[in-house]
């Protein structure tokens, strides 16, 4: 457990145990690949934010923890779908559900997944709430296809791929930390800054998982070092790479992406090192992860406010 994790401990425990309880199905498919998916962990951020989010504004109720549980169920069936579109087989270290067990389970599944979150969500009753997540859940779906629209275009340039990490990544941690804050009577004002505060750590996390793609190693990260690039997903390390590196290589990428695959992977990596794009996009994620510090400036000072900063500090300092 993360040293940020330790001061929520308790509630973090518990989110995890209401979402083991809330797996529960008739049918055994659900739970199988439910718990399977569930189990393999993570680093649990999006419900983690609730909690802090929430205890940092002072909530002394327990509808948080099921607020995080709902937070981590629409994270796991987007992660069911999205495996099933990149046709991924490696996900944290071990077999995807959709290499597992096939496709439409998995989709199934992730539909049972979102199902259950909304039935948490009404049980909750804020109206508030149910905006949010709502309009959240159809924003990251927006995004998801916008990437898909995406995918073999080495045209797509830096605002666009920033929009799309905002949607398909971000949205979710704005929505973390803004129904935490929500939950705990927090004013409009301070909803809106906790919503900021989401949005940069998003932006940061999603930067760092993106260069991670050119200088991690499938050990570490739990994936296939190359994904994007083999889904022909033009990245902000591409991106850069492409206007920065000379007219050769930067149509080796161009053609790399437009066809999709893994052949020239090694080249790309180092053509992709050499231009100076790591280093861009680190800064870009340094730079976001200092946004969401500032914006916690006005917090009263508690151990939570200390855990986010450091959890600010972790999103682009991590390996994995």
């Amino acid at each position: 457990m993360l040293s940020f994790h330790q001061v929520v401990k308790q509630d973090f425990e518990a989110v995890n145990q209401t979402i083991i309880d809330q797996l529960h199905s008739d049918v055994d498919l659900v739970e199988n690949i439910g718990h399977y998916i569930v189990d393999a962990g993570g680093k649990r951020l999006r419900p983690l934010l609730v909690l802090l989010m929430a205890k940092s504004f002072g909530y002394q109720g327990h509808q948080h923890i099921d607020l995080a549980a709902i937070i981590e169920f629409i994270h796991t069936a987007t992660l069911l779908h999205d495996d099933v579109v990149d046709i991924s087989s490696l996900r944290r270290g071990r077999a995807t559900a959709n290499a597992k067990w096939g496709n439409a389970p998995s989709v199934l599944v992730g539909d049972f997944l979102y199902s259950r979150a909304f039935q948490m969500m009404v049980a909750i009753q804020s109206m508030d709430i149910m905006a949010i997540l709502s309009d959240t859940t159809n924003v990251i779906s927006e995004g998801e296809v916008q990437q898909l629209v995406n995918a073999k275009n080495p045209e797509v340039d830096e605002q666009n791929y920033l929009g799309v990490i905002h949607k398909k990544t971000a949205a979710l941690f704005e929505a973390a930390c803004e129904t935490g804050a929500v939950i705990a009577g927090a004013s409009v004002e301070q909803r809106a800054q906790a919503k900021q505060y989401g949005y940069h750590i998003g932006m940061a996390f999603q930067l760092i998982d993106d260069a991670l793609d050119y200088h991690g190693s499938a050990e570490e990260l739990g994936k296939n070092v190359g994904d994007d690039l083999a889904e022909g997903k033009p990245t902000l390390p591409l991106i850069f790479a492409i206007s920065n590196a000379n007219k050769d290589d930067a149509n080796i990428i161009k053609q790399a992406i437009a066809e999709g695959g893994l052949d020239k992977l090694d080249q790309i990596v180092s053509i992709v090192n050499n231009s100076g794009a790591l280093e861009y996009v680190n800064a870009k994620a340094i730079e976001q992860a200092n946004l969401a510090k500032e914006v916690l400036a006005d917090l009263p000072s508690s151990e939570f406010k200390t855990a986010m900063i450091e959890l600010a500090d972790f999103s682009v300092q991590r390996s994995f």
